[in-house]
């Protein structure tokens, strides 16, 4: 299943500036290219700064919702810009924890800053060692995978003032904000963060409008095509059928059938032929959704691509009359989720307060021990998913599954 991704806010100068402590002008805008937005990508999220979102009146109110919502805000305090200096203070005053400072090497640090971690990096001025902006990104991507993970505090205010609670954005609120942006179209990242809100509220037909919009704007981002894909065939407009062919020709676009090792696109591939069958019974398209959930599974080891490649395995099984193919498929299956359960391992073990905030792996791990029938298990971690879920649809796709899997296991 296609997962809600993170959000980084960039907060820094834009274009050259001079840092008047040393006398050095650095053209930021290298900072940003060759080193925060590849690594923040590279870890999986989303990075949008400032400039990207700018629409005439709307940079102030969209800035102060980005400070408060944003999962992750890297601050490049290089040559001490005033309105960089600012936003961190607003973000170190409304989130405890989740904010990266970074600065290049040369000059002095304010002394309210001192205290503080601080990333640091070599800055030729007018560009970025290819050396340097390598090890920065692989350095970076660390310090973000694991500041996402542990959630440590390191605002100086909750630091050292214990017991305030951050103020709270409502989800209504920021949607209100970010849909003034996304309104006048100008803005990919608004747009985007609209299509997140339709697809929440199961409107399918409106966001399948908006990630196209999103991919014809910039239609080298697989991501946007994945969503594109996953609303079209959720929308189920005009017919099912016509819903899940157009997703087809959208999908394709990333090319599942040769070189692509995406288990995004992999999964979304498979799930269309899944259901594809559902609505037609034809067997081939069954074998090819068993063809790309197990390329999904057995190249990158992708549990959400397991899980499906098992359920499909027990399909075709269900309809197979050789009784050696059907042993052979039902054995395939639990293979696969014996191997899924040794994947997602680290979960079982974690305790309650160290739970991912991350629904689909509890959701794979209940149907995997539903689908070995271990039913306790299987309520276990189906209890978490629930209590992660957000959209009427997520809760809607898990249960469609279970009733499947419950079927095929006591049939």
């Amino acid at each position: 299943m296609t997962k809600k991704q993170k959000l980084c806010f960039v907060i820094m100068g834009f274009g050259k500036k001079t840092d008047l402590s040393t006398g050095k002008t650095l053209d930021l805008d290298k900072t940003y290219k060759n080193i925060i937005k590849p690594a923040v990508e590279k870890a999986g999220v989303q990075c949008v700064r400032a400039d990207e979102i700018q629409d005439s009146g709307l940079i102030d109110k969209s800035m102060y919702a980005l400070l408060m919502h944003a999962d992750l805000v890297v601050a490049d305090i290089s040559t001490y810009n005033p309105n960089a200096i600012y936003e961190l203070g607003i973000r170190h005053a409304v989130r405890p924890y989740s904010t990266i400072i970074i600065k290049e090497q040369e000059g002095s640090i304010p002394f309210d800053l001192n205290h503080n971690r601080i990333f640091h990096y070599v800055h030729l001025g007018d560009d970025i060692g290819v050396d340097e902006a390598e090890r920065c990104k692989e350095a970076l991507v660390e310090m973000i995978e694991s500041i996402l993970k542990n959630k440590v505090i390191d605002s100086p205010l909750y630091d050292y003032i214990q017991d305030i609670e951050p103020p709270k954005l409502t989800q209504k609120e920021y949607q209100r904000i970010i849909g003034d942006l996304s309104e006048r179209e100008e803005s990919i990242f608004a747009i985007s963060e609209r299509a997140k809100h339709f697809m929440e509220g199961s409107n399918f037909i409106e966001a399948a409008r908006l990630w196209e919009k999103a991919e014809s704007l910039v239609p080298n981002e697989a991501y946007f095509t994945q969503q594109h894909a996953l609303a079209k065939y959720k929308s189920k407009n005009p017919t099912v059928i016509s819903s899940l062919t157009d997703a087809l020709q959208i999908i394709e676009k990333l090319d599942p059938d040769n070189e692509t090792n995406d288990p995004e696109t992999l999964g979304l591939t498979g799930a269309i032929y899944k259901r594809m069958w559902h609505a037609t019974n034809d067997a081939e398209c069954l074998k090819r959704a068993i063809h790309y959930y197990g390329k999904g599974f057995k190249i990158r080891r992708d549990y959400y691509n397991g899980e499906n490649y098992a359920l499909c395995l027990n399909l075709a099984a269900s309809i197979e009359v050789d009784l050696d193919e059907k042993t052979f498929y039902k054995i395939s299956a639990k293979k696969a989720r014996q191997e899924i359960l040794e994947i997602l391992s680290h979960l079982s073990e974690e305790e309650e307060s160290s739970q991912s905030i991350n629904k689909w792996p509890y959701a794979t791990l209940a149907n995997c021990y539903f689908g070995l029938g271990d039913v306790n298990s299987g309520m276990k971690y189906e209890k978490i998913y629930l209590a992660l879920v957000t959209s009427d649809w997520e809760k809607e796709t898990y249960f469609e599954g279970k009733e499947i899997l419950t079927k095929l296991i006591n049939g």
